[in-house]
């Protein structure tokens, strides 16, 4: 069932997730404002990309009949931008995430919450098909539903406004692997399966007849998959199960498909050992290459800066692909490692995702517009950056590719293509320099069928990175490069314990207090790898990371706040018997590991727990069945003494709290006067002084140096030792009354703090014991065994010193205040919606005032390492939401994700940006930026005098309202975390060059791609409309200037012989090209293109093939190409009528003489059938290119509309049928459809934008100029149609971005500022 806006929020204040495994089936997604989310465990994981933050990890709430969440196998951000509407779809930070139980749900980054539950099927017979993946599809402009890959072969379509199932599609026997969406047509995607199947479907509403869905095939060897099948078969007992394919794989068979970001209809297919580049509209193959040595392929990764490929193997490498000239076949041009060789552990671990950034190559961009703005990421000026990289050549392309491995680290990687410009002109000239090693290649295309290579790989190890070489014989050089810039550290394994360490006053202090010493904010997990972590909860990171034990750890335990001893143990051989104990003591400040208790040969038992007394001076040692060993911790640790006594549990005590305030008459009886049977009502001052004094005498008669344990043995006994030095004597306590030892439940926990002992047993019992008094009291947790009880901090100010938290053998826990009247009845049972198994728990000791949060320490099976806040007041305790559990909230460099920002603020920065700020704003003076400052030139202005900043006038709107914002974001400012050292630099670079590129710097910081690409488009269309309208076009380089008059007899003999026509070659930049290619709209551009792709089909000699081809020549005009197609069909033909009526309406269009041609040709022919795109094609014939262009447009053929009309139409007609208004001239109607489309903020800047571009356009006409002034040349462009400040529509759009920005003020007051 879908859910109200506003559920239930996460009670966990922060959670440190483990490492993804192959069970979250590789679910990673970037955004396209650059963070990064992917599944670890049942959590979904958020890091900055830029900076390798990371920011947030949301757990998924457990199904309702469940206590456990199931791992998270999807996940994909939705596509979504700023707006002030408080539609909880339009948030812009929203991820859907799908499970491995086949729920799917919508997170909000933001409140940390689930927003939507969509209605699957789960809880039916379809139970337990997992989600495999997951794709946003558009249907209309405001309108998105969602794909689903759900089990082996079901795909689910749906609706976000009401989050049910619209549509649903079975493959049968099909396995599916991946759905992708259409890049050039959102309502379009495919969905991949293992054996090739791929479904083409198309969503134009949200009910079921208005999709459209088509099968296609891919070509592919199966016989590997069938075996794995077979294999599933007999270890399943003859079923495989419904659950995702990929989970039954375990990533042995890797199927993966991704759209090309240049060539429409190109989809790029990687099976375990081909990789294919398959033509949707053909439907066929425009190449095969197979590898024969190489790792198996596991992923595709279109370069969106060029036309290469990155894939990933299954063995942890990356191979560079690169388009060869004129054809869309792929060379191989580097191997590379993704995991460094130096550093790694043995066995290396796997790489489970990778992922393009397109954030950076958006920014990337930007800085190429103007040849002053620096390609690189970095300049020369970041010599303090540890990860700069000087590069002696120029870069062609500059990639982020981000990688993710099962130890729970995140790598950042450049991809760099560097050396001279026009290097990359000519792909032909590449030459690749074989010296080391060969990675053979087989070319599945070649004629001769044999399995040869048709690529070697110089292979070059040179500090741990391939570097290979690529050198052209005639241009320069080009080098392709990858280099590691950044790497963020997660839990690398399975965790095992956690401890926090205790504080202390004798660990630093050479006689006792009345208040513990400050803690430090770290907490240490032992992981089932071996491995320490070091965790520092104020940062939300790993701080370090010791590698103990070749096993796991079994237990953990802090030596004061410097030091950890650890152990693990191994079986012996079968021979001998017994087992091998390795304890080890670590220096969290050195990191050095020292081993003790060192024995030669196994013991008899092994090690069942360490107890570590607060100071870290003692250590008890636990056995199974065997004596107790007490240890003096000192730089060489001795053996105090051997206690052979059956003990079930020992435990050290606490460091002395202070007493609490004297309780009100509101208040519940303390734990001793409820002992003691003495009622609040009864009490006088006098006696509770009196009383107070004496438990003071009473604890404080024990020596401070001098440390205790408590202790229960198999019959029930208690006891406390006390050591002091090397001596152990019996602190000979009040033992508690005969009633309190029972037996019926074995001593199974305990924890002991001045005065109190509280003890648990198997049967679910807990008792507290006054060690001073012999009082003791007890009641039933009706639970079972209880594993463990940790007492809560205590500061001065509580009224409370008896709260603890229980940990329950069923792994979960309860947290009990023994000051209450009725401890179970005032009780907190495990949240919900924590989701997961409870390992091990401990109280973070952070607390100095009463008022600050508890905050409880757990480690949860799913490898996780969480803290959970509880709230605190005099009537009860419940578990809430902190947004500040920690007090020293901390980071080690700002954190500068624009798109965090609360989402006034967030719009207010981008409008900041756009207005236009000078440089030396991002220059402050805070604590953490100067640590790194920016290189920007000018000194920062004082706080108050903010209105210097503001460069130009505002011509729209309100005048007052960017100062008013620069005050809301003054506290960002401060702190440097506005825009960090790249972007600011980039920034300064640009905000001169025009009102456009500060429009686009600001899109692409924010993670509007499109919006981008259209400002940077935005000088060139109106530089075209201008040209035009001044009679000033460049001379015409048309279609038809190409087309000559045929040769009779020529054109017979080739349309006989069955020759086909084909389109003069021209050279393309492959590496060159960018993400601009999107919106080309100048006629040389959308022929070049089209002519490009005419180029891969002409070998194609199928029926349908031959049908698409000719569509492609009449689109670019090529009508003597088609006709000479279109006969060239047998008669025996079943498209021969349709052909042949074609050919000679085509004919009569080019010349007499060939139509006449074609009718002789026609006549000697005959046959029959047709296709639904030939009514196109005779309207081309008789001249109706306009009604052919809305035809066109009808079908969704976009870009074929726009180079159809490029080709033939003019004036109005062009305005029309072109998507970009603005290079036909209609800038009123682009206008009104932005004010429209509800966004008067873009509509106000692209006035703005167009006059400015509009008016150096003029300036530059009249310094190149030689004809006189006020020429008819010039009166023609004088004025830019719509855009005057006199007309009404501007004046409309003027008031609404006024509206716009008052409203954006009001929200910005309203909204406290957030640095997290």
């Amino acid at each position: 069932m879908s859910t109200p806006p506003d559920p239930t929020h996460y009670d966990q204040t922060w959670t440190l997730p483990g490492p993804p495994t192959r069970s979250n089936l590789s679910a990673a997604d970037v955004s396209s404002a650059g963070l990064l989310a992917f599944a670890a465990a049942s959590s979904v994981t958020v890091v900055d990309t830029r900076s390798l933050q990371l920011l947030s990890s949301l757990p998924l709430p457990p199904p309702p009949n469940a206590s456990l969440s199931a791992f998270v196998t999807a996940v994909r951000w939705a596509p979504h931008s700023l707006s002030l509407s408080s539609d909880f779809l339009s948030n812009d930070l929203v991820v859907a995430a799908g499970d491995r139980h086949g729920r799917i749900c919508l997170l909000d980054l933001r409140s940390r919450s689930v927003v939507l539950w969509f209605e699957t099927a789960t809880g039916t017979k379809d139970d337990g098909s997992g989600v495999q993946d997951l794709c946003w599809i558009r249907t209309r402009i405001d309108s998105w539903i969602l794909a689903a890959i759900q089990g082996r072969s079901l795909v689910c379509l749906y609706s976000v406004s009401s989050g049910r199932c619209f549509y649903r599609y079975d493959a049968g026997s099909e396995m599916l692997s991946c759905v992708r969406r259409d890049p050039f047509d959102w309502r379009r995607f495919v969905v991949l399966g293992f054996g090739g199947l791929v479904v083409i479907g198309k969503a134009v509403g949200e009910r079921e007849e208005e999709m459209v869905v088509k099968e296609v095939r891919v070509r592919t060897d199966v016989t590997e998959l069938e075996r794995l099948m077979e294999r599933e078969r007999d270890l399943g007992g003859g079923n495989v199960g419904t659950g995702p394919a990929s989970a039954v794989f375990e990533g042995r068979y890797c199927v993966r498909c991704e759209f090309s970001s240049r060539w429409r209809d190109v989809l790029f297919v990687c099976f375990p050992r081909e990789l294919v580049v398959f033509d949707l509209m053909y439907e066929t193959a425009l190449s095969v290459v197979g590898l024969q040595r190489s790792g198996k392929f596991m992923d595709v990764l279109p370069d969106p800066n060029g036309e290469l490929l990155y894939c990933v193997h299954v063995d942890g490498k990356l191979s560079t692909w690169r388009r060869k000239e004129g054809e869309q076949s792929y060379l191989m041009c580097t191997m590379q490692e993704l995991i460094p060789a130096i550093g790694s552990t043995v066995p290396s671990p796997a790489i489970l995702a990778a992922v393009i950034c397109q954030s950076e190559s958006s920014l990337q961009n930007v800085g190429k517009i103007y040849a002053d703005v620096p390609h690189t990421s970095f300049t020369e000026e970041d010599y303090d950056n540890p990860f700069d990289f000087c590069y002696e050549s120029l870069p062609v392309s500059r990639t982020h590719l981000i990688s993710i491995s099962d130890d729970g680290k995140v790598w950042n990687w450049l991809l760099a293509i560097e050396g001279l410009e026009d290097s990359s002109k000519d792909a032909s000239d590449i030459i690749v320099l074989t010296e080391a090693s060969e990675v053979p290649v087989l070319d599945k295309n070649s004629k001769d069928g044999a399995d040869k290579p048709v690529i070697s790989v110089q292979s070059e190890l040179e500090k741990g990175r391939a570097r290979p070489t690529y050198t052209s014989g005639n241009t320069g050089e080009i080098s392709f490069k990858m280099n590691l810039i950044g790497q963020l550290q997660l839990l690398s394994s399975t965790v095992t314990t956690v401890t926090v360490p205790s504080p202390s006053l004798m660990a630093t202090l050479a006689c006792g207090g009345n208040l513990p010493a400050v803690a430090v904010p770290l907490v240490a997990v032992g992981t089932q790898g071996g491995t320490i972590e070091i965790v520092d909860v104020a940062a939300n990171a790993v701080a370090a990371c010791f590698s103990v034990h070749g096993g796991a750890v079994r237990g953990l335990r802090w030596l004061g706040n410097s030091r950890l001893v650890s152990f693990s143990y191994d079986q012996a051989n079968e021979k001998s018997g017994g087992y091998i104990n390795r304890l080890a003591v670590t220096c969290v400040r050195s990191g050095l590991n020292r081993a003790f208790r060192v024995l030669q040969k196994p013991e008899r038992a092994p090690v069942r727990a360490l107890r570590a007394s607060s100071s870290g001076r003692y250590l008890l040692i636990l056995f199974r069945d065997a004596p107790v060993e007490v240890w003096a911790m000192t730089k060489n640790p001795i053996m105090l003494r051997s206690l052979a006594l059956p003990f079930t549990v020992l435990e050290w005590t606490l460091p002395t709290v202070p007493r609490p305030a004297a309780p009100t008459r509101q208040s519940s009886l303390s734990l001793k006067d409820r002992i003691v049977g003495v009622s609040a009502d009864s009490s006088t001052p006098a006696n509770s002084s009196t009383q107070e004094s004496k438990t003071a005498s009473a604890e404080g008669s024990q020596d401070d140096t001098a440390e205790s344990f408590a202790f229960a043995l198999v019959n029930g006994a208690l006891g406390v030792f006390e050591v002091q030095g090397r001596r152990i004597r019996d602190f000979r306590p009040k033992w508690p009354s005969s009633s309190f030892v029972t037996s019926d439940g074995l001593i199974t926990a305990m924890a002991y703090r001045l005065p109190h002992v509280v003890i648990g047993d198997r049967s679910g019992n807990i008792r507290w014991w006054d060690v001073t008094s012999g009082h003791s009291s007890s009641f039933n947790t009706h639970r079972e065994g209880i594993r463990r009880i940790k007492f809560s901090p205590v500061v001065p100010g509580d009224r409370s010193r008896g709260r603890v938290a229980v940990l329950f053998y069923d792994n979960t826990f309860s947290v009990y205040d023994l000051d209450s009247s009725d401890p179970l009845a005032n009780s907190l049972l495990q949240p919900k919606s924590l989701g997961t198994l409870v390992l091990e728990l401990d109280w973070l000791p952070l607390r100095t005032n009463k008022d600050d949060p508890l905050v409880l320490c757990i480690a949860g099976a799913d490898s996780s390492c969480r803290l959970v806040g509880i709230n605190i007041n005099d009537r009860r305790v419940s578990y809430g939401p902190q947004t500040e559990p920690i007090k020293d909230k901390f980071r080690p460099m700002p954190l500068c994700a624009p798109i965090l920002l609360p989402t006034a603020h967030a719009l207010a920065l981008r409008m900041i940006l756009q207005l236009g700020v000078k440089p030396s704003w991002f220059n402050t003076s805070g604590t953490t930026i100067n640590r790194r400052p920016h290189h920007i030139p000018g000194a920062a202005l004082p706080s108050e005098d903010l209105r210097n900043y503001i460069i130009h006038e505002q011509q729209f709107g309100d005048a007052a309202v960017p100062e008013m914002l620069l005050k809301v974001l003054e506290p960002y400012r401060q702190e440097g975390c506005i825009l960090d050292d790249e972007r600011a630099r980039l920034y300064a670079k640009i905000v001169n060059k025009g009102s456009a590129m500060r429009f686009a710097f600001a899109a692409t910081v924010f993670g509007e791609s499109s919006e981008a690409f259209f400002w940077l488009q935005l000088p060139r269309a109106l530089n075209h409309l201008i040209k035009k309208s001044a009679n000033k076009s460049p001379p015409k380089d048309s279609v038809a200037a190409s087309v000559t008059q045929l040769d009779d007899a020529a054109m017979l003999t080739r349309i006989m012989s069955g020759e086909k026509s084909s389109l003069g070659s021209g050279k393309t930049d492959p590496l060159g090209y960018s993400q601009l290619g999107f919106m080309v709209f100048e006629q040389k551009e959308l022929w070049e293109t089209a002519s490009e792709r005419i180029r891969w089909h002409e070998k194609l000699d199928r029926e349908d093939a031959i049908q698409n081809h000719v569509h492609d020549l009449v689109t670019v005009g090529n009508l003597e190409a088609a006709v000479s197609l279109l006969l060239s069909t047998p008669p025996e033909s079943s498209y021969f009528y349709v052909n042949a009526l074609r050919a000679v309406a085509l004919s009569s269009a080019v010349s007499k003489s060939l139509l006449e041609l074609a009718v002789k040709v026609v006549a000697a022919n005959m046959v029959r059938t047709d296709k639904s795109l030939s009514g196109t094609h005779l309207l081309c014939a008789v001249g109706r290119y306009q009604e052919a262009c809305s035809q066109l447009q009808d079908a969704g053929c976009w870009t074929d509309a726009a180079t159809l009309a490029a080709t033939h139409l003019k004036g109005s007609d062009y305005a029309r049928a072109l998507i970009l208004y603005t290079a036909a001239g209609a800038l009123q109607e682009a206008m009104a459809a932005l004010r429209m489309a509800h966004q008067p903020d873009t509509a106000a800047m692209f006035i703005i934008a167009c006059r400015e571009i509009h008016a150096d356009n003029l300036s530059n006409m009249e310094e190149d100029s030689d004809e006189q002034p006020g020429s008819s040349v010039k009166d023609k462009v004088r004025v830019l149609p719509g855009l005057n400040l006199e007309s009404e529509e501007v004046m409309v759009v003027d008031e609404l971005y006024g509206q716009y920005q008052r409203k954006l003020v009001h929200l910005c007051m309203d909204s406290q500022p957030s640095l997290e």
